[in-house]
Order: C-alpha cells, then structure tokens, then sequence
C-alpha cells in the first residue's frame, strides 16, 4: 500500500507540473518491456508517467540535453538520452576528484604545513632560516597559522636570525584555475603548495563624511591580521567594478566608487599564496612574542629540523566539505596531491587532469572522459551521461561515496521545498551559465537505488558571454531553473518507472 500511495504522490505532484499534457504519453526510451494494458491500476500510473521526450520537451532548454540511469545493483544501463555525448561535467566533476583521491591516498589521509629550522637553534635563538613549507594543504586557515606559531613560542624560539621564508613547492604554482574567469572572483583563485584562507583576502569598505576607508586582512573567527600583500585603492569612476594588477611585490587592486555604496564587505583572490601566508605568519608570530621578519620565498627544497608540524583534518571531511560547497580550491589541491601521490612527482594542472582522465577510464570505466583539471570550472572538459552513471554505480557497493554527497531537495510546482518527498536524492550538482549537470543516487520509496547523471548544456547561448564579466547574463536564472525542474523531473520518473 506504502509502495503504491508513493507513486501516486509523485504522479500527481511535481511531476504534472513538469509534464503539463505529457502526462498522456507512454514512455519511449525505457530499455523495460511495455506494461501490458491488463496490467492494473499500478500499470495503468506507471503508463501516465511522462516520456524522457516530453520532459526534455517541456524544459525547452535548447542545445544538448543527456541523461541516463543505471541499476546499482546490476550495473545495467535502463534508460538513456544522448546518454554516450560527452558534455561538460561542471562541478559534477568533484565527484570523480573525490574518488581519485580516497582510492590513492586513503580515507585518513592528512595533509601537513611544517616550520622548518634550515640552522642551528641555540638559547631560543634560531640561527638561519625559518621555512613555513606548505604541503597542499587546501583548509589551512589564520586559526591553523595562529596554531603554529603559538607552537613555535612553546618549542622555545624567540628570535630568527634569518628570515621567514614560505615555500609552495610540494605544488606547481597555479595563477588561475581558469583565465577565463574574471579577475576578481574568488572561486577562481591561484594554487599553490601552500594556500590560506583558500587563497582569499578580505576587503572591507566604509563611507564617512563621503570619504572611504578601506581594510584587507586574513581574517578569522578569531584573528583579524592586517596585509599588505593585497592592497586596495577605490577609483572615482562608475565601472568597471575591479580592476587588477600585478604590482610585484603585492595585488593592486582598484575598486569604483559608484560600486560601493555605504559600506560593505567581500572576499577577494590572492595572486601571491606564498607571500600572503608568510606575512600573516609573521604577524602571528610577532604577536607572540617571536622577533622575526618576513623574507622571499624559498627555491628549491627545504632541509632541516622541523619544529613545528600542522596537519589538517583527514581527507573525508575535507571531501565532504569540498562536494557540500563546492569548493574549486579544495578539488584542484586535492586533485594535485593525489597526481603527484600517483605520479612520484607534482604535476601541473593540464598534466594532473590527464591523469585523473586515464584512472578515470582505468578504474571507474569512463570511457571518453576528458578532464582538464579538478573541480570542473574549466568548461572543456568532456564526460558522457552514461559513463558517470555507470561509474557511480560501480563504487556504490563501497559505501564511501554516496554518504559524504549533498542532498538534491525536491521542490514543489511553485519552488518550494518539499520536505517529506518519497525520493530520497543524494548527489553533486554542476552550474555555469547555461550548464546544468546533477549526478548521484535516487533512492525510491519501495527502497531500490537507481545511479543517475543529467547533463545539459546550450552552447550558442554561451558563446555570447563575456568572460571576463560576472554579471548574469539574461535568461540564465529562468534556463537554470528550467534544468533542474528537467533534473527532478527525471529522477521522478526513474523512481516511478525502476522502482520495485
């Protein structure tokens, strides 16, 4: 009864709202035998669900649309449209990222930030260096450096004779994930061995008296550092909103004043990770007490005595944190490490793609996956609808996937979340302008598990975009709003159609 009052509920839900008149078709991609029309009441509702044809209809998306469902338990393909098109993956690629690197490094896998001595310590004093080497950490934050220096005070150091001297080589140097974006946003920030506030600066603006007062520092919930590694100037102009550039030895930044309003707030990227974390460390030190001051960053590899060591939490929360907001950084240094774990040395971004590209078609059985880089920003990457379904049906049985993805809430006709919905939906979502991408698990009512991907994207609609711009373009909210109506739309119908 439980079974059968569930379905009814999904037929005459959301998805008479998506199908509108497709409710009368019978489906026509489903890999099942027909129903029989003596099927009875159950098969009389399974035969109203809409068609894969009509849903897509209904989207009016335009471009190229993909989708397939698979059986976790068999393996078996069940239902598909363009499912072998490869299409951009957008953030759906994290999940791959994901399962790269808990099958290299392992579930417990920390990374570490070290404070090495390159001299001899004597009375608290160390004579040489000290070398804050970073080791792709992407959650190291102000609280961990804060951490690290109190550390430093308790080993006994109260003064380097040398400098502090930061060094990213455990990681090739990254400007951008992506030149394609625009300068300023902070999802597209640089990479390095060693990363900060996930390479982000704060800047906050005030107006008094029609004048501004400006501050970028490495906040946290428990220090406010100032830097001036990244420095601002608002410019008396209306547009554009930012402007950057390189100044040597920091970021200079320009800010209009017809942009700021009376005061505000925001997360800006950092070009110089390096520099940035060691001039946070050195005031972080300084305030306890350590006489020290901040020096170029260190070439090549540092050798000495560790004094200080700082791991992270391990790699699943990370992860889950990673899939949860989606955070471009945090897949890109992950995806790094795992290469260089694999590779026996660091590897770039293009090169570090590649190699997820060749496990991704050696161990998940991706066949076509084309991937260059980690977190799906860069819009070149290529994965088929049936290859990323296949490939999550394949780990299911491992259990390590599907508890660290987000749920994907079910919505209402006018938008509005539906708490007590009979599909259970866990899953990695994907967005750029005009591409659409979800993947995951669909757990049915009766309790059956279907692996799914959905991929979407209109390329003419894209082709117009300014890059270098983050302003929406039009129609981009009501088409994304349409594609993940198209995404429920579907699993609805899988849940119905597979379940049982």
């Amino acid at each position: 009864m439980r079974k059968n009052i569930s379905r009814r509920f999904l037929l005459t839900t959301a998805l008479a709202s998506l199908a509108g008149g497709a409710l009368a078709n019978a489906p026509k991609v489903s890999l099942r035998p027909q129903l029989r029309p003596e099927g009875g009441a159950e098969a009389a509702r399974i035969r109203s669900v809409p068609s894969v044809d009509a849903l897509i209809e209904r989207a009016k998306l335009g471009g190229d649309v993909g989708c397939a469902v698979v059986d976790v338990k068999t393996g078996k393909a069940l239902e598909g449209h363009n499912a072998g098109e490869g299409m951009p993956p957008a953030s759906v690629m994290k999940a791959i990222t994901a399962l790269y690197a808990l099958e290299t490094l392992g579930e417990g896998y920390r990374f570490e930030t070290r404070l090495i001595a390159t001299g001899p310590v004597k009375d608290g004093v160390l004579d040489g260096d000290l070398v804050l080497a970073g080791g792709g950490d992407p959650v190291l934050d102000t609280n961990g450096l804060a951490s690290m220096a109190e550390r430093l005070k308790e080993a006994g150091i109260s003064r380097v004779t040398g400098k502090l001297r930061a060094w990213g080589g455990a990681l090739p140097f990254t400007r951008f994930i992506d030149d394609e974006q625009p300068e300023h946003v902070g999802y597209n920030p640089s990479l390095s061995g060693l990363n900060l506030n996930f390479n982000r600066v704060h800047f906050e603006w005030k107006r008094s008296g029609g004048e501004y007062t400006v501050a970028m520092d490495a906040r946290s919930d428990r220090y406010r550092p100032s830097v001036r590694v990244a420095r601002m100037r608002v410019a008396n102009r209306k547009g554009p909103v930012y402007t950057y550039e390189d100044a040597g030895d920091h970021d200079a930044w320009t800010v209009a004043s017809g942009a700021l309003g009376n005061g505000g707030s925001r997360w800006l990227p950092v070009r110089r990770p390096g520099d940035y974390a060691a001039e946070v460390f050195t005031a972080l030190a300084q305030a306890q007490g350590v006489t020290l001051s901040a020096g170029e960053t260190f070439d090549g590899t540092p050798d000495g005595k560790v004094l200080v060591s700082h791991l992270s939490e391990p790699l699943v929360p990370i992860l889950q944190d990673m899939l949860k907001y989606s955070n471009n950084l945090t897949a890109e240094l992950v995806g790094m490490t795992t290469s260089a774990a694999r590779l026996g040395r660091p590897a770039n971004l293009t090169d570090s793609g590649a190699e997820m590209s060749a496990w991704a078609q050696d161990m998940l059985g991706m066949t076509g996956a084309r991937l260059v880089d980690h977190s799906g920003l860069g819009e070149m990457s290529r994965v088929t609808p049936l290859a990323m379904a296949r490939a999550l049906a394949r780990v299911h049985g491992e259990g390590r996937l599907k508890p660290i993805l987000k749920p994907f809430l079910m919505r209402d006709p006018n938008g509005g979340v539906m708490e007590n919905h009979p599909v259970k939906v866990a899953s990695k979502t994907g967005t750029l302008y005009f591409v659409s991408t979800l993947a995951g698990y669909a757990t049915a009512p009766d309790g059956t598990e279907l692996a799914f991907a959905v991929f979407t994207h209109n390329a003419k609609l894209r082709e117009p975009i300014d890059s270098r711009s983050d302003v929406s373009p039009p129609g981009a909210s009501s088409w994304n709003r349409r594609a993940k109506q198209l995404q429920q739309g579907l699993i609805e119908r899988w849940s119905v159609i597979y379940a049982g």
